[in-house]
């Protein structure tokens, strides 16, 4: 599991340290005048990141509830890094009590605000193994894979479907990395079926690049 330095590195601790923060920020949003909208939105992901986990724990998972999970736990990780960023170490109404009762660091700068990505992805698919899609991602025009400066991330969004989706709105899934390649693994039964779907880029403040067109491959 990756996240910033911060973050507990094993999942299990990390959920936990999740859990305090949403907890603890609820409990003082008002004081410390915190977006609710952005808070309302990380309890129900860091339930379905613990529900998907402790499912993983046992032995009744597939390999779309580890897929799932690994989704869940990477965007989960993505909006609380962006959370504590843009709303918690810079806080004036806050106090290093508050950041310490939190389990985040005490900075002394304030943010560099990014501007929103403007390219799209360049991508290429590979099917490396059976079962898998892979996505590699890079800046058009670079020669490494590698993201755009100040991009923290692609964003999938994806669906296994006999008709071409119309419009973005029918890719039902979503999956984030925020190193390339971005792989996505299926069950057996779901081997010959035509996978859609479109990317764009993430920055480190949650703004979003255009959308790629809808692209598909073969599930192998």
């Amino acid at each position: 599991m990756s996240g910033t330095k911060y973050m507990p590195a094993s999942e299990g601790k990390f959920l936990e340290w999740s859990d305090n923060l949403i907890t603890v920020s609820t409990d003082n949003a008002t004081a410390w005048n915190l977006p609710q909208d952005k808070l309302a939105e990380l309890r129900p992901l860091h339930n379905e990141a613990r529900r998907l986990y402790d499912l993983c724990q046992t032995s009744s998972y597939t390999k779309l509830d580890m897929q799932a999970k690994h989704e869940k736990m990477a965007r989960l990780i993505h909006l609380e890094e962006v959370f504590v960023r843009n709303n918690l170490q810079n806080n004036d109404a806050m106090t290093n009590n508050g950041r310490e009762a939190l389990r985040i660091p005490i900075y002394d700068t304030k943010p560099t605000p990014h501007p929103a990505p403007q390219t799209i992805p360049d991508i290429v698919i590979e099917t490396p193994l059976p079962r898998m899609v892979r996505i590699k991602f890079r800046a058009v025009g670079a020669k490494r894979w590698a993201k755009p400066q100040y991009v923290h991330g692609l964003e999938c969004l994806w669906v296994i479907s006999e008709k071409a989706p119309a419009k973005i709105e029918e890719l039902l899934r979503s999956s984030f990395a925020t190193r390339s390649p971005l792989e996505l693994s299926f069950d057996e039964d779901e081997r010959g079926k035509r996978l859609y779907f479109a990317v764009r880029w993430e920055n480190s403040t949650v703004n979003k690049g255009p959308w790629s067109d809808i692209a598909f491959a073969i599930i192998p």
